[in-house]
């Protein structure tokens, strides 16, 4: 174990999980069978770390995950949600726009009360039909999903969420709980408040951008003992090769060049560019484990062999005597 990870806290040993944003629905439409295709192959080569959240395609992620896990023995397998938004079943034509492709018919709010959380992690685990959640994550509570309400969120979550958690926890209830945000500062916010355990982050660690989590969030956490779980550490697909970065179709500028160029040297060293991603977010002594999500069983097949996979030392050097990483950011030794 990790000597700074806080004394008695639970420590996540699954170093690749399933992320489950793919399969609500976000960048094409899955069907409930594709969906167990995905899950299944997940289970097929040794995945035992899922992450959800009723949030993605309105309920039918966290839905899916629950069939596939509901006959499995519940000790094999470490399973996260998420909290922060309250639904309620809606006819078809008053469905929200979203970003899901094919949602369930659901309406929903922020919500970060202690009673909407306790409501929530109801919700969840009837629509799971699992008997507990092990890690719950705060979801989007940060200014990229809430905008100028933040500071209001805040308070509620500090006054509310925050606390319900922490007493959770202490309780066996579940066994972490942390943040899951796409930006640095609620992290560091939420740190300063109570005492969570790890946190998911998502669009700030990757091997193409990881500059200011180097210098701002990697630090805080080390200091404060909590553990990280990466989301998007391929940038939603642009590592991959989509044309889409963070979720979003508009690409930095020179970004889809500085891809190409890793990836390029990557082929040199006998390696693709997956592999050299996935190695580079766990050379980071915070993040314990990276979930990547799939629409396809031959995309998680991709994501274990990487993982099993080497990377040669020589490919990291030449990637930080072209510029192409952060001085420094972490390499694999």
């Amino acid at each position: 174990m990790k000597t700074w990870i806080k004394e008695g806290a639970f420590h996540l040993k699954e170093k690749l999980g399933l992320g489950g944003v793919a399969i609500g629905t976000a960048f094409e439409k899955i069907s409930h069978d594709q969906a167990q295709e995905v899950l299944a192959k997940a289970w097929d080569v040794g995945i035992r770390y899922y992450d959800t959240s009723p949030w993605y395609g309105l309920t039918k992620s966290e839905r899916a995950f629950g069939t596939f896990l509901g006959d499995k023995v519940r000790e094999d397998f470490v399973f996260s949600t998420k909290v922060g938004r309250l639904f309620r079943e809606v006819p078809e034509k008053q469905v929200p726009p979203t970003m899901w492709q094919d949602p369930l018919p659901y309406d929903f709010e922020h919500n970060y009360t202690a009673d909407a959380v306790k409501r929530s992690l109801d919700d969840s685990l009837k629509r799971t039909g699992l008997d507990r959640i092990d890690i719950v994550f705060v979801h989007d509570l940060s200014e990229d999903q809430v905008g100028d309400r933040y500071p209001y969120f805040l308070k509620q979550a500090t006054e509310g969420a925050f606390k319900v958690l922490s007493d959770y926890r202490d309780q066996g209830i579940i066994n972490a709980w942390g943040m899951g945000v796409n930006q640095i500062e609620p992290i560091l916010d939420c740190i300063e408040r109570a005492d969570p355990d790890i946190c998911l982050s998502a669009t700030q660690y990757s091997i193409l951008a990881h500059e200011d989590a180097v210098d701002r969030l990697l630090p805080a956490v080390r200091k404060a003992g909590v553990q990280l779980v990466s989301g998007a550490g391929y940038n939603s697909g642009f590592i991959a090769g989509r044309d889409r970065y963070n979720y979003k179709e508009v690409i930095p500028k020179g970004f889809r060049e500085k891809r190409d160029r890793i990836d390029a040297i990557a082929r040199r060293h006998g390696i693709d560019i997956i592999t050299a991603a996935l190695h580079f977010v766990l050379a980071a002594d915070e993040f314990v484990s990276i979930i990547p999500g799939a629409s396809k069983p031959e995309q998680v097949i991709s994501n274990a062999k990487a993982l099993e996979t080497p990377v040669p030392t020589a490919f990291w050097q030449e990637l930080k005597a072209e510029g192409l990483l952060y001085e420094q950011a972490q390499i694999p030794v």
